[in-house]
């Protein structure tokens, strides 16, 4: 016989409801007794219905919270645990509807639920559409009328952009896969500045893939925007909220991705007249300028009349100075002239004297200095005669 202790009981208990796949994900439907709140916000209630009852806590912040009150039927999810320190098994719930609500609502809002806690849908992270695509991408059936409707809008309003269509499964067992291969199929290729995911309307059921853990992964992680335009306007998927933009309707998209070639032709004309107005009021500016200019011009032209006569006065002021000048200095070289004339020892010779010189070339002035027998050089105006002295004295 073999004896395990408390904690080892427990522990296995425990540990059993922890792996046991059932029991981790379970729905379970029933009536809301003994509903109390705690300080911090978790709930703590019983579940019961006619022959049995589970007790239940849910922690704070999970949704439908606010369904809870005594006496309302409810549909919740939620694992069971063991809890060791009290010997209690309990339902910790992390969803509760209003009962009526089907198994795939609840999957739905939990899944959701779960998402958006992880920041999946932050507005912050959405990117905006480029406002000129120049190629769409499609991920849609090729067999239905949505990529039909899709081509027709878009050809109408915006015929230069390219249309490439990744065709998939949008209903079924393996939509799912079949849609994110087509994503991320657009995300290598890597042309498409767009991509819109769309279908017809349909029941929940036949909308399902959309709410596709694997599908909602996928656009979020695409590196290429998002729309989503899955089903009628009244039908709301979870792609809806992780994609970057949501359309009511597949036409609806392709209205919103595209702009209009008739209003843009129409913003062009406007264009083209503002800038004609604008290029008018300049012109008009300029020669209100240029006549203004030519009226302080017209004023100046007598002022300026006088300005020329006085520069011309002035011009003939200044030749009558400088001719003054002119003759005044010819005057003045005239008489230096005759002045130095008469200082010119030739001047003296041509008038018949002449220079003595002896044989050393120095001036003989005076008979004192002659001597007899020497030679002498007599130095006429117009050549030299050497002569030689006969007698000192005469």
């Amino acid at each position: 016989m073999v004896f395990y202790t408390v904690n080892q009981v427990t522990t296995y208990i425990r540990e059993s409801f922890e792996s046991d796949i059932l029991l981790s994900d379970l729905y379970v439907s029933g009536e809301i007794s003994n509903l109390r709140r705690s300080a911090s916000g978790h709930a703590y209630f019983t579940l019961k219905d006619d022959s049995a009852l589970l007790n239940c806590v849910m922690f704070r912040g999970q949704q439908g919270s606010d369904v809870l009150e005594d006496g309302s039927a409810v549909s919740t999810h939620g694992r069971i645990s063991f809890y060791e320190p009290r010997g209690s098994t309990d339902f910790i719930v992390d969803l509760v509807m209003p009962e009526g609500t089907g198994a795939l609502s609840l999957e739905f809002e939990k899944l959701r639920a779960q998402l958006e806690l992880e920041g999946l849908f932050d507005e912050s992270r959405k990117r905006s559409l480029p406002e000129f695509p120049t190629v769409i991408g499609v991920v849609t059936s090729v067999s239905g009328a949505v990529l039909h409707d899709i081509t027709t809008v878009i050809t109408r309003r915006y015929p230069l952009v390219d249309i490439l269509v990744s065709p998939t499964l949008v209903q079924g067992d393996s939509a799912p896969e079949n849609i994110v291969q087509a994503i991320n199929d657009l995300n290598v290729d890597g042309r498409s500045d767009v991509i819109v995911v769309a279908r017809g309307g349909g029941s929940l059921e036949e909308l399902w893939a959309f709410n596709d853990e694997r599908v909602v992964r996928s656009i979020y992680g695409s590196k290429i925007p998002v729309v989503s335009a899955i089903g009628h306007e009244t039908d709301f998927t979870i792609s809806d909220f992780v994609a970057d933009l949501r359309a009511p309707t597949p036409s609806a998209a392709a209205e919103m991705i595209v702009p209009n070639v008739t209003n843009l032709k129409r913003h062009l004309l406007e264009l083209e007249n503002q800038m004609n107005n604008i290029m008018e009021s300049n012109l008009e500016s300029v020669q209100a300028d240029i006549e203004i200019i030519n009226g302080d011009l017209t004023r100046l032209l007598p002022d300026i009349e006088i300005f020329r006569r006085s520069i011309d006065d002035m011009n003939r002021e200044g030749d009558t100075f400088f001719q003054h000048m002119i003759n005044m200095l010819s005057v003045r070289v005239d008489s230096a002239d005759k002045q130095l004339s008469t200082l010119d020892p030739t001047a003296t010779l041509r008038r018949g004297f002449t220079v003595v010189q002896d044989d050393r070339g120095s001036v003989v002035s005076s008979s004192k200095s002659v001597r007899e027998g020497k030679i002498y050089s007599l130095v006429f105006a117009d050549g030299i005669s050497r002569v030689q002295s006969a007698d000192k004295k005469i």
